[in-house]
């Protein structure tokens, strides 16, 4: 019987990640999610944060997702990200630009659109940062 289950994760620009899990965790529009093999279907959106796996020999691995879609089969997880950063290269400073631009972009919103669109790069900015603390702190 397996004790892996298999994690691919993918974003627009390139695979992430592709190897064997013995545990998956992503946050999900109602909460976190914890995945092991054999786990049942399941197919979700992502919130933006962090996407951790824990490979067969103990090693976590952590990511940053911008949002997406996760899909859970039985011997395999497969994340389909908006945008997914490993941990070791995000950027600190480009964080807290991204921050910057998007509260600016609230601020000279002139439509709805406009405002939405500020709305989720605010989101998105402030998971980043708040996935970047965690990581200082050991906890991603």
């Amino acid at each position: 019987m397996s004790q892996t289950i298999r994690c691919d994760i993918v974003s627009a620009e390139a695979e992430i990640f592709h190897g064997e899990a013995t545990m998956v965790v992503a946050t999900g529009e109602l909460g976190e999610l914890g995945i092991l093999p054999r786990h049942a279907p399941l197919l979700t959106r992502l919130r933006p944060g962090a996407v951790r796996v824990r490979d067969a020999d103990g090693s976590e691995h952590s990511f940053f997702v911008g949002g997406g879609i996760l899909e859970v089969l039985p011997h395999l997880v497969t994340v389909l990200a908006d945008t997914a950063i490993r941990a070791k290269d995000v950027d600190e400073a480009r964080a807290a630009a991204a921050k910057e631009r998007a509260a600016k972009m609230m601020a000279d919103a002139k439509t709805d659109t406009d405002l939405v669109r500020a709305q989720n790069e605010m989101i998105q900015a402030e998971a980043l940062i708040e996935f970047l603390d965690k990581a200082k702190k050991g906890h991603t």
